[in-house]
């Protein structure tokens, strides 16, 4: 079994290889910069490991394992908009570097190369891989929606606070692990526990990265550091 950076090392070299128009340079200029900023490539890396842990051809895995990471880049372009986010990964976001239209339409150009990504898996597991997507992405937009919700309210339970993170954060992670065990096709329960697992991850990733949010190094936390509390968003500890 690979080190994980191995497989991130993968994604790396694979990003840069992703066919993107050219013309108009002001729609795909961004998403290039967008993908570009790197970061842990955490996603795509576990849908990787996760086929290799079942004996499966990683080679088969690459394409979903790019779309995953292109969806999710396309939340965090939206969301800096949103929040009004200067910096992502200690550089000047999107919205910041060109302007908002142009930050929206490039982001959903990126939804589209995300879904196109996700489909080149055999035929037999396209359905359900796809599905799986989808109902992860519209997961992601809920979970979204109600950390805005929150910014309103003066108080937010743990169980809301936790169920929120949930929807916005860890599925993808679980929808990430378990699309890699199905493209080596792994039993249905074994995916299941994959994809809890994948899912107990995000919430535990959110978790720290609220208290780097508050306590972090800006320089090596790659965004404004206490953003979230300006932002009046509710986190586990505040």
């Amino acid at each position: 079994m690979h080190e994980p950076a191995f497989f991130q090392s993968i994604i790396e070299e694979e990003i840069k290889k992703i066919s993107l128009g050219s013309s108009p340079r002001e729609l795909y200029e961004p998403i290039r910069y967008m993908l570009a900023l790197g970061g842990k490539r955490l996603r795509p890396s576990l849908l990787l490991m996760s086929t290799e842990l079942f004996g499966g051809n990683t080679k088969d895995a690459i394409s979903p394992a790019l779309g995953i990471e292109v969806f999710h880049n396309f939340t965090l372009l939206h969301d800096d908009i949103m929040d009004k986010a200067p910096l992502r990964r200690s550089q000047e976001t999107v919205h910041k570097k060109w302007n908002p239209d142009i930050a929206i339409l490039s982001g959903d150009t990126m939804f589209v190369k995300s879904c196109e990504l996700m489909m080149k898996v055999d035929d037999g597991i396209l359905r359900k891989v796809m599905t799986l997507f989808y109902e992860t992405a519209t997961e992601v937009c809920e979970g979204q929606q109600l950390d805005m919700n929150f910014e309103s309210r003066s108080s937010v339970t743990i169980d809301e606070y936790i169920h929120m993170i949930s929807l916005k954060t860890a599925m993808l992670l679980g929808c990430s692990m378990k699309t890699g065990a199905w493209i080596a096709n792994a039993n249905e329960a074994d995916a299941n526990h994959l994809y809890d697992f994948g899912k107990n991850i995000g919430i535990a990733f959110q978790l720290h990265d609220d208290i780097l949010d508050v306590y972090g190094d800006e320089l090596k936390f790659g965004k404004q550091v206490g953003g979230d509390i300006i932002a009046n968003k509710k986190l586990f500890f505040f």
